[in-house]
């Protein structure tokens, strides 16, 4: 079988960019528009709508996007059972997370796992760790590394792989007035601060919540993306910030913010390993998750 054409699509499907999509494949630009058309003359259907400035999904590429990424899933399960005794798997997962978890978390993973199983290709993806259970139940991954949610969703799994503390940071020198380099000494002050926070996810939800008992309505100077730019955001002397400590133990701003004492202490990041239960069965997606130990 040749499932090559499949992974053109799929990957022009991610990237919605023929430039992209053919360099990640290793294919020329006009290689890959044929494919694609090729593809959608055999189905006799538009996979893509296409204009000078965009690419995007059609209602029937967005189908065929699920049956693309089933088909693959399957030809890899099929390719390794019946090969057996065979020594090495082969095949091909992906995985989503942020930047810090690729320096945090991934580079001794990484380093085992190529050694364990030269023969499955690893597609990472980055991004912001907000998305990375979704992406996993949307099927666009097989493996995310994201913090631990109160409850997971339906048919997710979760392994630990390490804690890390919530911090306040704030800049190492001052340069504004209204930004503290120690912790404000009531609820007064702290409603006076100028804060770069994340937009969404578990960070902002503890913090709100902090807020919210302290009764302050805090002033937001920033909301952000990313853990990475609230410490370049706070490096500069634009506000107070909180991250994960593990982001900190990664950044190369680190010498440019202090960390502040303040208490009580937001509740920690569990950091875990994410997939759906069922993708388990897949021995590709079982020999990542077997390099985190049970605890």
């Amino acid at each position: 079988m040749d499932i090559r054409t499949l992974k053109h699509f799929l990957a022009l499907a991610d990237s919605l960019h023929f430039g992209r999509a053919s360099a990640a494949c290793h294919i020329s630009l006009s290689a890959l528009s044929r494919n694609i058309r090729q593809l959608e003359d055999e189905l006799g259907v538009m996979l893509f709508r296409r204009d000078n400035r965009s690419v995007s999904l059609t209602d029937e590429g967005q189908t065929f996007q699920q049956y693309a990424r089933e088909a693959i899933s399957q030809w890899n399960l099929i390719r390794n059972a019946l090969a057996g005794g065979a020594d090495q798997l082969h095949g091909e997962i992906s995985l989503y997370c942020s930047v810090t978890a690729v320096y945090s978390i991934l580079f001794d993973l990484l380093n085992r796992f190529r050694h364990d199983f030269p023969d499955i290709e690893l597609k990472l993806h980055t991004g912001d760790p907000e998305h990375a259970i979704a992406r996993v139940v949307a099927g666009e991954e097989d493996i995310s590394i994201a913090a631990q949610p109160r409850s997971l969703p339906r048919g997710v799994v979760c392994k630990p792989i390490t804690v890390s503390p919530l911090r306040f940071i704030a800049p190492l020198k001052q340069s504004d007035p209204d930004v503290p380099l120690t912790p404000p000494a009531s609820a007064a002050h702290w409603a006076q601060v100028p804060m770069i926070l994340s937009e969404g996810g578990i960070a902002r939800k503890r913090i709100d919540a902090w807020f919210h008992k302290m009764d302050v309505n805090p002033r937001i100077y920033a909301q952000v993306a990313g853990n990475e730019a609230i410490v370049s955001m706070v490096s500069l002397g634009l506000g107070i910030g909180v991250v994960p400590e593990i982001v900190l133990k990664n950044s190369p701003m680190a010498d440019r913010i202090r960390i502040l004492d303040v208490q009580p202490e937001l509740e920690p990041y569990d950091i875990g390993l994410f997939a759906l239960k069922k993708n388990l069965n897949n021995p590709l997606v079982n020999a990542f998750w077997s390099l985190i130990p049970e605890q």
